[in-house]
């Protein structure tokens, strides 16, 4: 069964490969606004930390920048657009094709947001070096911080597709998608660490955060890899990452089942 598996998604990465490789210039122009995210994050925040004396709730002009590379690296690991394009795929028909497939529809999608990132790396990666030489990190991390952030970036991936997919599956009830994908946005940025550190962030935020899944998906990846937490936060960390990666594979699982019977009545 994994193997099979395994060939499946080799043959949908070719080809999901070959698709977005006709798109070069399209992921050239998505990279550019990937970079120019955290490079006016970087600026406003430097900015702050210089007038501040030089430190914002324990980060400096270095912390910063590190914090706001490893969060270009990160959000472009963790992120798909899928819940902006299945309104389109149901309401087109394209939906009942894959229905019809021997496998979940999830696994091309999965395969087609692996082929995406793979081919992005040689924009990504100079992107960073690029950021590095312009604000100059202060990085403190030992070899263990970066395998235990690229564990937590992994699961992060996997919990958000998760989500996302699952919220993309409400097009199946309703026609106004971009109010929920658009709200699903707003506390995404503000909870994550996306637009700060959470660290800066009002208390009553920080607090929200810790009980919301989406400090695990960006904020926690990066603190994590920086080497800003606690043995005991990073067990803390984990624990969280994996509570709502089981709560949001069981919704999905719900929410599946649920739409497709929606979508067979409608289409009857």
């Amino acid at each position: 069964m994994i193997r099979a598996i395994g060939e499946i998604y080799a043959a949908q990465l070719r080809t999901s490969l070959a698709v977005q490789f006709q798109y070069r210039m399209s992921l050239a122009i998505w990279m550019i606004g990937r970079v120019i995210q955290p490079l006016v994050a970087l600026v406003v925040w430097t900015t702050v930390a210089r007038a501040r004396g030089g430190d914002v709730s324990g980060y400096s002009e270095g912390d910063f920048a590190a914090y706001f590379i490893i969060q270009m690296i990160v959000t472009q690991a963790t992120f798909s657009w899928i819940m902006w394009e299945y309104d389109y795929i149901i309401r087109s028909g394209q939906f009942s094709f894959r229905l019809l497939r021997p496998i979940h529809p999830i696994h091309a999608d999965v395969a087609d947001n692996l082929a995406y990132k793979v081919l992005t790396l040689v924009i990504l990666i100079p992107a960073a070096f690029f950021l590095a030489w312009l604000f100059p990190p202060t990085l403190h991390w030992q070899w263990w911080n970066i395998v235990a952030g690229l564990l937590a970036t992994v699961i992060a991936f996997i919990m958000r597709f998760t989500l996302e997919w699952m919220l993309a599956m409400t097009a199946l009830w309703t026609n106004r998608v971009s109010a929920v994908n658009q709200t699903y946005d707003v506390i995404l940025i503000f909870f994550s660490g996306y637009f700060a550190p959470l660290a800066v962030m009002p208390q009553l935020v920080q607090t929200l955060a810790n009980f919301l899944p989406f400090r695990w998906l960006i904020a926690f990846p990066i603190e994590l890899t920086l080497g800003r937490l606690t043995p005991t936060e990073i067990l803390i960390g984990f624990g969280a990452q994996l509570f709502w990666l089981v709560i949001v594979q069981a919704s999905l699982r719900y929410v599946w089942r649920a739409g497709v019977k929606q979508y067979s009545a409608v289409g009857s």
